[in-house]
């Protein structure tokens, strides 16, 4: 019986990324490398585990029951190696290897920039990607999941954080913003009631403060109707200004905007900002994590 306990990561790599695409063309291009080097390595790999991985059609490539069983051993396996090599390149000549890092957009908890300039002044040999993601917290942590990001920041709910590592770097509280000329600036605070009956400006689905606001009005029986979703959550307030509607949102998003003007809840909607990543970590991760932590306690 052959063994084939000796099998190239190169192609658990490829076997990854076609499971994490859905295709080998898109596989390919996310490799650098042609397609037939990635149909050829995960053949090869097929034969070595005697078993068919991938499910094939005109449209998509979708996992076998066998590849979802292999797919969480292949990314361990790969990171293992990734460390072998991350401790012996660290102790040769400092630290080596990639950081894929997601984070919001246009927010000044997290100073992407300066993180990104500190980060590779610290660690040269250590290639780096910030990635936004088009769907807010859940597009983010739904990447650190699944590999594609080695480190992010979100705003979801602990709870829909199971499996992950994580570190609370902010503790927000989320507000009503309204146009300055309607009846509910005058208030002293505002409630989920009374808001509900106006148009709602608001992040896209999946973004975390929108989770948490959903979430608690669908617990009590509440509806909205959000007219304006803005993936820069810097224009919330510019909307409402313009009278577009109300928005309800955490306070470190907003921006002064000429028109509209912000008020309590007369209800506590705590809203957190966590760091997340895999249980098990690559030196690089470990180390943006210490230097992410040790920005923002100390404010950017």
């Amino acid at each position: 019986m052959t063994d084939t306990r000796r099998m190239d990561t190169r192609h658990l790599e490829y076997f990854i990324a076609v499971a994490e695409e859905g295709s080998f063309t898109r596989a390919a291009q996310r490799l650098q490398t042609v397609q037939s080097a990635v149909s050829a390595g995960v053949r090869t790999l097929e034969r070595e585990v005697r078993a068919t991985l991938f499910v094939r059609s005109t449209r998509r490539v979708e996992l076998s029951d066998a590849g979802r069983v292999l797919l969480p051993e292949a990314r361990a396996a790969v990171e293992s190696v990734d460390r072998v090599f991350d401790v012996v390149t660290a102790a040769e000549s400092g630290l080596r290897g990639r950081l894929r890092l997601g984070v919001f957009p246009n927010s000044d908890v997290v100073d992407a920039p300066a993180f990104a300039g500190r980060f590779h002044e610290l660690y040269p040999g250590v290639t780096l990607s910030v990635v936004a993601s088009p769907t807010g917290s859940t597009g983010l942590a739904e990447d650190v999941r699944a590999g594609r990001l080695d480190l992010a920041i979100t705003g979801l709910p602990l709870a829909d954080l199971d499996g992950l590592r994580t570190h609370e770097i902010l503790v927000d509280e989320l507000v009503a913003v309204v146009p300055e000329a309607h009846e509910l600036a005058r208030r002293d605070t505002l409630s989920l009631d009374e808001l509900v009956a106006e148009p709602f400006v608001d992040g896209p689905p999946g973004f975390g403060h929108r989770v948490v606001l959903e979430r608690l009005l669908a617990a009590r029986g509440l509806h909205r109707d959000v007219v304006v979703e803005s993936p820069d959550m810097g224009l919330v307030s510019r909307f409402v200004a313009a009278g577009l509607g109300v928005a309800v949102v955490p306070t470190f998003v907003l921006q002064p905007a000429p028109g509209a003007v912000t008020r309590p809840l007369d209800v506590s909607i705590p809203f957190s900002l966590r760091s997340v990543c895999r249980p098990r970590t690559t030196r690089p991760v470990e180390a943006a994590l210490a230097l992410l932590h040790r920005l923002t306690a100390a404010g950017g």
